[in-house]
């Protein structure tokens, strides 16, 4: 999965005017139409990255690096509701008869953006703001770490995440301000995702210069610095994670502890708190960019688990063993000759081995490939044990590379068997590739040049780990049973997610579930059905988007015929960046059209 970023909200001051696009006598100016969207598109994006100060410093707009807004307030959220109202008026000048191709696009994707904000700042997840898998305590972590988006190069780059320091204690008060409001209305997190938080709180509290993350940046102060300036940043960087770091996650923990994790509730989908169900129909749309109902999307999810159960059974018999398809789970879990890394560097060396031999063919299958550099790394010890293998974008001006990071808690008992699909999906030809090269297109207006929408990305990026057997990957049968353990385990996520949110399945019955229908252990397949808790619906976006991406790719194989070009379809499906699904229907039918 692409890493998950959290949105935070400001309202600017300014009227926002809506220009002006008719010429005299009531006919559409086409270039001035264009014009009007155009000079909105860019405005929309350079206030948001003022109202979203951590995606600018992720999208290397680096002149917010020192804000951190209260998004969880109500003050905040009111504002911010303004914000997309005034925007919603300021499009309604725009005549769309007059929009070429690209430019409906970016009007689409803009109403969208502006409607689909404004409906989730109707529901209250701000009080639920702190969970184990993506929020804001974890992402400040990652940033202050030293190894992310935030830069620590300078005096003024420290200085500036010191000032983030000092605003995430104002944070950490009204968190737990709403978290108590939340009690006494209802909206409070499971239990099992609470117990899993107070250890991640709880080691961000210690004072331990080796182990926080938090003291890194210190250890790479520049050595251009002359020794009192140093002397001075090191006795001040110090002295704000001692006041404010320490202390907040100090009181989160103590919170937590004593006074939430008593009031969690123990249901174990969204649909149980009020408004619940209303809430999970509107992160389906969201993430999905679809009207499927959840009855549509479990359907699809059983119908799927049985199409890959078939497959799975025809390479379990290729493998020669002769037990069921249970027994083969528990066979792939447990047996060691698919455990043969004794080191984390080993596992690592393993995927770039991977990169390497996909590389000729993947220059077949993509015309355009990205400029941004990439790397491997193993996910940092702080965040390891909750952390699934993800995908950190590069930033746009080619200065810092995409990462794909691999939690690794014990090398020998990490199997090969999902390595190659896990590569394709995470890096090559995933999201490294739709992310960089959708960032890397100047011709799109910034807010679609950064925009993720999950049943795209995370849609397309499972649609890559098909291309494994066209790639030369897939050629030991465990390998290709990785694939489809992966595949059906995004097809098992339409049930389990539909289940526990809205049909009443206790966090014991996903679980139950999932090692059904795949080879996870316990311990795996717990953190995935309590990610799928803390961020609901977000899950389903992957199958939903990599059916559709599918369903374009055969049915223009099939009518173009020898026109088709996968090399011509994939520069296609990918050089407008993430886009809404029937967006994407729309652009791949006139791509098909003007084929030659």
């Amino acid at each position: 999965m692409k890493m998950l970023q959290r949105k935070g909200y400001l309202l600017l001051s300014g009227a926002l005017l809506a220009g002006a696009c008719q010429q005299p006598g009531g006919h559409s100016n086409p270039q001035a139409t264009q014009d009007s969207l155009r000079n909105l598109a860019t405005r929309y994006y350079n206030e948001s990255m003022a109202l979203n100060p951590l995606q600018a410093t992720q999208n290397g707009e680096n002149q917010y690096n020192d804000q951190l807004p209260i998004d969880i307030s109500d003050s905040y959220r009111a504002k911010a509701d303004s914000f997309y109202a005034s925007y919603q008026q300021a499009i309604k000048g725009i005549d769309t008869a007059a929009l070429s191709g690209n430019d409906r696009i970016t009007y689409d994707m803009l109403q969208r953006e502006f409607s689909i904000n404004r409906e989730g700042l109707t529901f209250h997840d701000n009080l639920m703001p702190v969970q184990q898998f993506t929020c804001l305590p974890l992402t400040l972590a990652q940033l202050g770490s030293g190894s992310s988006a935030q830069p620590f190069k300078t005096v003024k780059d420290y200085q500036n995440f010191m000032h983030r320091m000092e605003r995430f204690a104002i944070w950490t008060d009204t968190a737990i301000a709403n978290m108590r409001r939340g009690i006494a209305t209802g909206y409070v997190l499971p239990q099992s995702l609470v117990v899993k938080v107070i250890p991640q709180v709880t080691d961000l509290a210690k004072k331990d210069t080796a182990n926080n993350v938090f003291y890194a940046p210190l250890k790479t102060i520049p050595d251009s610095l002359d020794a009192a300036t140093k002397a001075g940043l090191v006795k001040d960087y110090t002295a704000s994670i001692e006041n404010y770091i320490l202390p907040s996650f100090a009181k989160l923990r103590d919170f937590m502890q004593k006074e939430y994790l008593p009031k969690a509730r123990t249901s174990s989908g969204i649909g149980a708190i009020p408004d619940g169900k209303a809430f999970y129909a509107f992160l389906i749309k969201s993430w999905t960019t679809t009207d499927l109902t959840p009855e549509e999307i479990f359907a699809l999810g059983e119908k799927e688990v049985a199409r890959i159960r078939g497959e799975m059974e025809d390479v379990k018999n290729s493998t020669g063993f002769k037990g069921d398809l249970p027994a083969f789970f528990a066979s792939v879990r447990t047996d060691k000759k698919l455990r043969i890394f004794k080191t984390p560097a080993a596992i690592l060396d393993s995927f770039k081995a991977i990169e390497d031999k996909i590389m000729p063919g993947v220059k077949k299958m993509y015309g355009h490939l990205p400029k941004t550099k990439f790397e491997i790394r193993q996910t940092e010890a702080y965040r390891a044990a909750s952390a699934s293998a993800e995908y950190m974008q590069g930033s746009a001006d080619g200065t810092r590379p995409g990462v794909f990071y691999v939690p690794i808690l014990d090398a020998t008992s990490f199997s090969y068997t999902g390595m190659e699909c896990l590569f394709l999906h995470e890096a090559i030809p995933g999201h490294h590739f739709q992310i960089s090269l959708q960032q890397e297109n100047d011709s799109l207006p910034k807010f679609r040049r950064f925009s993720w929408i999950g049943a795209y990305g995370e849609g397309y990026a499972l649609y890559c780990e098909s291309l494994g057997k066209e790639l030369g990957l897939y050629t030991d049968p465990y390998m290709y049973f990785g694939r489809l353990t992966d595949e059906i385990h995004r097809a098992i996520r339409l049930v389990v997610d539909v289940g526990m949110h809205t049909k009443g399945w206790t966090r014991e019955q996903a679980i139950k579930y999932m090692m059904d229908n795949e080879p996870v252990s316990t311990q795996e397949a717990t953190a995935e059905i309590e990610r799928y808790m803390a961020i609901p619906g977000q899950a389903l976006s992957y199958k939903i988007g990599e059916l559709k991406i599918r369903g374009l790719r055969n049915q223009y194989t099939k009518s173009l015929g020898s026109r088709f070009s996968l090399s011509s379809f994939h520069d296609e499906l990918l050089k407008d960046g993430c886009v809404p699904l029937s967006v994407l229907e729309q652009k791949m039918s006139r791509w098909a059209a003007a084929q030659p």
